[in-house]
């Protein structure tokens, strides 16, 4: 998943930014735009992780890698789902 045009800047930069009048807040931008799927978000606290040594297929691990930074956190993401679906039998 790649994205275009992201950078990343220190505080101070953004406020230099913002006193140079590169930085604007849109005034007809809507109060309370739809929300979509994050009207049903829960907060949940963070679970402790444990470290462990996984061997998994290289196709599987490309699949995750090859969508970008964070593969190790959405493959704990598919394996808690997994879990979620079958805990509640």
């Amino acid at each position: 998943m790649a994205r275009k045009n992201i950078k990343s800047a220190s505080l101070d930069e953004l406020d230099a930014m913002f006193e140079r009048g590169e930085l604007f807040h849109n005034p007809e931008a809507p109060i309370n735009p739809d929300i979509g799927s994050w009207a049903k978000a829960k907060v949940v606290a963070p679970i402790s992780k444990k470290s462990v040594h996984l061997r998994v297929d290289a196709d599987v691990l490309e699949f995750f890698k090859n969508n970008g930074k964070g593969h190790l956190t959405r493959m704990n993401a598919v394996l808690r789902q997994y879990m979620e679906v079958h805990n509640s039998d």
